[in-house]
């Protein structure tokens, strides 16, 4: 790819809600400590480090940050850092949290959170990130029983005007058809990526169709997931990254962005290159046999 500093805009725009935002986006939850998120023995982040990295984030035109007030480690929370490095905040800028899950202080996982217990959550984010509402906030869940009475909790505080939009996470179409019944949700979150959860093809057309962003998470991580990604890519993938002179890690996100239109990117980092590096893919184009070549990784399931 060529060396000239490349920004968020390349990567095309959407709109959640009455929002426009680059596609390419950035995600909190690495930036927090170094190594695998939500590991009991990690190591906090360099403070300033991380700062610098937000901050050149939107210097790069990111205008979307994925946060939630469990992306903490010892001595660090990401909502935090967000609020210190960007505060007073830029009038352009979405940040996108989500609720449902919750840590103790020590950092041990909670039960989900009741309906009833949703309000604290947003609350606490509202606290930690310095807003009087939260731009974005996702319902992000476990398991597949009816999320109607806290997706219908999360609609009352959108109705009081604490929240602006709504979105979902780790979900089906069944969620989607049940929360759409409530209020309007402008974003879905799932895992997804080339070779990860291919049977979520279908249900990135369906958001499409609807006009509802899908929005991938560990697309460059894949099947290391909190960890990261391995470093070991398919050998076709290697070939298509060397023909553009790029990464693996930016052809996988270029190929997400590929998928449509209402496709965005949350790459999350704590490395001021790999953020450059990240927001650069947003230009990749691919040619059509390359989208064909990753496509049959992607239904072969070569999440490496």
């Amino acid at each position: 790819m060529t060396s000239e500093t490349i920004t968020a805009t390349a990567s095309g725009t959407w709109t959640l809600g009455d929002l426009e935002i680059n596609r390419i986006g950035f995600g909190a939850m690495r930036l927090t400590q170094n190594g695998e998120a939500f590991a009991a023995d990690v190591a906090p982040s360099d403070r300033c480090r991380a700062i610098g990295v937000l901050r050149r984030a939107v210097e790069l035109g990111v205008n979307h940050i994925d946060t939630a007030a469990f992306y903490f480690s010892p001595l660090r929370s990401a909502n935090e850092l967000i609020n210190r490095a960007l505060a007073p905040y830029p009038d352009d800028l979405v940040i996108t949290t989500k609720v449902g899950p919750g840590r103790d202080p020590s950092g041990e996982w909670l039960p989900h959170a009741t309906p009833q217990q949703l309000r604290g959550q947003v609350e606490e984010n509202l606290r930690q990130l310095g807003r009087d509402h939260l731009d974005v906030v996702n319902l992000r869940i476990v398991g597949t029983d009816s999320i109607a009475e806290r997706f219908g909790a999360l609609a009352e505080l959108r109705d009081a005007g604490l929240i602006r939009h709504l979105g979902i996470s780790n979900v089906t179409p069944e969620h989607l058809a049940e929360a759409q019944a409530i209020a309007p949700v402008v974003c879905v979150q799932n895992q997804y990526g080339i070779g990860v959860r291919p049977e979520h093809d279908e249900f990135l057309r369906i958001c499409g169709a609807q006009g509802v962003a899908f929005v991938p998470f560990y697309a460059i991580a894949g099947a290391g997931r909190e960890a990261g990604a391995s470093g070991a890519d398919h050998d076709e993938l290697l070939a298509v990254a060397r023909a553009h002179e790029a990464s693996a890690a930016q052809v996988r996100l270029a190929w997400t962005l590929h998928r449509g239109p209402h496709v965005l990117a949350i790459p999350g980092t704590g490395n001021p290159d790999h953020l450059v590096a990240n927001v650069a893919a947003g230009a990749l184009r691919l040619t059509q046999d390359e989208l064909a070549v990753l496509d049959r990784l992607h239904q072969g399931g070569a999440s490496a």
